[in-house]
């Protein structure tokens, strides 16, 4: 793999970590932003490996309750990538820029109840809004999820996955997968983890910087301080367990309008 391929793959796997989300946490859950209500993320996510680094620097992600049981969401990264020096990068280097838009559509189509889980689909497309070949391949990516979740109490948990279609030069298509079990200790912490699995999304056979071909297994965990019902600070930091040697880390503010 060479080194362009390499950091746009990075690249779009951080935006993809943090954009089909439901931040703090990789996996989304179905529930869809009340009806004219505003959920409005201002955050930093990134990957850290051995001599290298990559994320969005800012993030903002806006969902909008446009109807009843659906969402709509506009994601606008700042993408950055740094060289350190490592045995695969000898040189140091920094980008920044902006390439993809994100534009996504939550259906809640099966409500929660005492015995059925709530049900959602989550379509999602990444624009190549700007030029940029460090951070984009100029090809439009499609995510086709559905999730799940069910709560008791204080207890929730939500998971579920779908099927990224990836084109492009050395690319190929992926399945990303996710489960999440989060607390309500008080009205102000919330404390969860989850376990998130992400199938190879490049024909590469060769690893860079910690970052495995053959995709991603890893554990994460993090929560929400809320200071008001409306002001939250949200964060995770996870690893990868194998398929690779990754620290993650997501840290922002939520708005809840």
């Amino acid at each position: 793999m060479n080194l362009k391929l390499f950091i746009i793959n990075c690249s779009l796997l951080i935006v993809h970590c943090s954009l089909f989300a439901g931040p703090p946490f990789n996996t989304d859950d179905p529930e869809p932003v009340n009806f004219r209500h505003w959920e409005c993320y201002f955050a930093t996510s990134n990957i850290f490996t051995h001599g290298f680094s990559t994320g969005n620097l800012p993030l903002l992600d806006l969902n909008y309750g446009i109807l009843p049981d659906v969402q709509l969401t506009c994601v606008i990264p700042a993408n950055y990538d740094y060289s350190h020096g490592s045995e695969d990068i000898n040189q140091k280097s920094f980008d920044y820029g902006y390439a993809y838009t994100e534009i996504c559509i939550k259906y809640r189509f099966i409500k929660e109840d005492e015995n059925t889980p709530q049900v959602a689909v989550f379509p999602t497309i990444d624009i190549p809004t700007v030029n940029n070949d460090e951070f984009s391949n100029g090809k439009a990516q499609v995510y086709l999820p559905i999730w799940l979740q069910k709560s008791w109490g204080k207890f929730t948990t939500f998971g579920g996955g779908g099927y990224w279609l990836n084109p492009g030069k050395g690319n190929k298509n992926w399945l990303y997968a996710g489960w999440e079990a989060q607390y309500d200790i008080s009205k102000t912490f919330t404390l969860g983890g989850e376990i998130i699995y992400e199938s190879a999304n490049t024909t590469s056979s060769t690893s860079l910087v910690g970052i495995s071909p053959g995709g991603f297994f890893g554990i994460n965990a993090g929560g929400f301080i809320n200071f008001s019902d409306k002001f939250h600070f949200i964060y995770t930091a996870g690893h990868s367990l194998f398929l690779g040697n990754a620290t993650i880390l997501y840290v922002g503010i939520l708005l809840t309008i």
